[in-house]
């Protein structure tokens, strides 16, 4: 068994040890996020890497309940925005100690701005700097992000669900429920992965489309693929995808489509009936999906409304582990990435800044 499965198997334990401090003893730092929020009038919410993939199914929620927000990736907030004094930035980093987000918080203090930080280790840059620090107890995992990836989309979602008044008792015991039966029916879904015929090593393009909480869920399967299966993958709005992308569609092509529980339904099953049509294959994660929809269907558990994100990836990390091990790559570890990039300079690890380079003061 790889140590990618075995984070993979664990996540449900891991989730609800998180459940449990963000309604208990990390009650106290997400309300007091959530009131920073409600307060100012410019907030963002960033991260990098898998981290930013976190944060895009926390914006979906600030969004559904008419809290806007700048969603900016933290390279892009860094350099290229100016952060307005009093701005309320909603930082989401693993580590805490990425390149990135160790230089935003010079600039954010620069600019006045208050930074809530939310990161699963407290001795990182993030959480001993971060004005409002939400530190979410999580095992690491052993190189790709999985138990850390749920733990930060969780905490953040946390804190917009509070923003927006839908953190409640009822909420609580819905999610833990959803864990509880996502948990049960683990076991099934590996099952299927094993019998598929969807996965079709070192051979086509693999899409993957989703729309609301559920694109931040498609955009780290895209993250699942590269660092994993070692694969190029795409991600992308359904959408956004009917307006060209359809273009690219060939014979065996793979897609993978999470559909939502409400919103665009029938919409996005009409894409997928298309897709076949056009001889592509296609996975469909989604609760109450018609059986015969897609090549290869995860049926989830009802969901609570905008929070399916939370656990619509296991399945997407069962597929990434299954693929890696058929396709013969080492999916636990990593030929060319950092765990955590603490440089900006080039790919590989050790590469020397050049003697040039801007310091950090001049980042305001």
């Amino acid at each position: 068994m790889t140590q990618f499965l075995q984070d993979i198997l664990r996540q449900p334990d891991e989730l609800r040890r998180v459940l449990n401090y963000l309604d208990g003893t990390g009650r106290k730092a997400i309300e007091s996020a959530a009131d920073a929020i409600y307060k100012a009038d410019h907030v963002y919410i960033t991260g990098i890497g898998a981290s930013w993939n976190a944060a895009l199914s926390a914006g979906a929620i600030f969004h559904a309940g008419g809290r806007p927000v700048y969603m900016v990736d933290a390279a892009e907030l860094l350099v290229f925005s100016k952060i307005p004094p009093g701005a309320v930035i909603l930082t989401l980093s693993r580590s805490g100690r990425s390149i990135e987000i160790v230089k935003l918080l010079v600039k954010a203090r620069a600019a006045k701005a208050i930074v809530i930080g939310v990161t699963n280790f407290e001795d990182g840059p993030l959480a001993r700097e971060a004005a409002i620090p939400v530190v979410i107890p999580v095992m690491a995992d052993h190189g790709i992000s999985v138990n850390t990836y749920s733990a930060l989309a969780a905490a953040a979602a946390a804190i917009a669900s509070t923003a927006v008044n839908t953190f409640d008792a009822n909420l609580i015991n819905a999610l833990s429920s959803n864990i509880a039966q996502v948990a049960e029916r683990i076991p099934d879904w590996q099952q299927q992965v094993v019998h598929s015929a969807w996965f079709a090593p070192n051979a086509f393009p693999y899409y993957f489309l989703a729309r609301g909480s559920s694109l931040g869920s498609a955009c780290e399967a895209r993250l699942l693929w590269e660092e994993g299966v070692k694969s190029p993958a795409t991600a992308m709005g359904t959408g956004s995808f009917r307006h060209g992308p359809q273009e690219m569609v060939t014979k065996n092509t793979r897609f993978a489509i999470w559909i939502d529980r409400e919103q665009m339904r029938q919409q996005d099953l009409a894409v997928t009936r298309d897709l076949r049509s056009m001889g592509a294959s296609v996975m469909l994660i989604g609760h109450d999906v018609p059986k015969d929809a897609g090549d290869l269907i995860f049926e989830l558990p009802q969901p609570p409304l905008h929070w399916q994100f939370l656990t619509d990836i296991i399945p997407a990390q069962l597929a990434a582990e299954h693929l890696a091990h058929v396709s013969g790559v080492d999916c636990d570890s990593f030929r060319f990435a950092s765990y955590i990039v603490e440089d900006d300079y080039g790919l590989l690890s050790n590469e020397a800044a050049p003697s040039n380079a801007p310091i950090l003061a001049e980042l305001d």
